[in-house]
């Protein structure tokens, strides 16, 4: 018999789910009483969950309770900062470090995108599949769990972005294209070639999402005030 989920755990995972997904979005106040009865937990560990939630920067405590945080266009910024900052080193550790095999199937595999984005696969899994394992490479290669620690609170809330983003066929080409020069540089072992292609990379990621944010004029849909409203994240 399999380990069962303590209800914590589970009421966590689900919440962060919704979170990620926009199933929740910024603003959603997650009263106790009404998440206890959905998610079919006691209080305490729905509190537990929470203060998990509020350490991962996706819900705070407010006057209302507690609320799913907002993402402004100040708080993409300066989540690109940070992002630019670690993906940079790591792509620099990575090329001096890296197992040159595991990159060069990395980098075939970036090479035949196009079969990837041309697959009945709306949500895109096959394409966000893959560059999760670059991710999972780069951590392995960079071989500092400190390092990988920090990336990884640094990606939940990209996730969040990520899928409020425009889906642009043509942008997700040129971002595999990125990270196959990425890749390339890596296997290479140039490690400055690397912190570059990764800066370019950052740069132009950075600049589609506050198109996308241009485009629509707010983040939320149905609160025009998004970016103008006190930064929670």
């Amino acid at each position: 018999m399999g380990v069962q989920m303590r209800a914590s755990d589970r009421a966590y995972a689900i919440l962060r789910k919704e979170v990620l997904e926009w199933e929740l979005p910024p603003g959603t106040v997650l009263a106790e009483v009404e998440q206890s009865l959905r998610l079919g937990v006691s209080r305490t560990p729905l509190r537990e969950a929470l203060g998990r939630l509020v350490a991962d920067g996706l819900v705070t405590q407010s006057g209302r309770g507690v609320v799913v945080t907002d993402i402004s266009v100040d708080g993409i910024r300066e989540l690109f900062e940070l992002r630019r900052a670690l993906e940079e080193v790591a792509a620099r550790l990575a090329a001096m470090r890296r197992d040159a095999e595991v990159f060069m199937e990395l980098e075939r595999e970036f090479s035949s995108i196009s079969d990837l984005l041309e697959n009945d696969d709306p949500a895109r899994h096959a394409y966000y599949g893959l560059v999760g394992r670059f991710d999972e490479a780069v951590d392995v290669a960079v071989a500092n769990p400190y390092l990988v620690s920090a990336l990884n609170s640094v990606r939940t809330h990209l996730v969040r972005i990520r899928r409020h983003a425009k889906d642009d066929p043509s942008r997700l080409r040129a971002a595999a294209a990125e990270h196959r020069a990425i890749v390339q540089a890596i296997v290479a072992g140039d490690s400055e070639l690397a912190a570059h292609a990764t800066h370019l990379h950052l740069h132009n990621a950075l600049e589609n999402i506050l198109a996308t944010r241009s485009e629509t004029a707010s983040g939320i849909p149905g609160s025009p005030a998004t970016d103008r409203a006190p930064r929670s994240a």
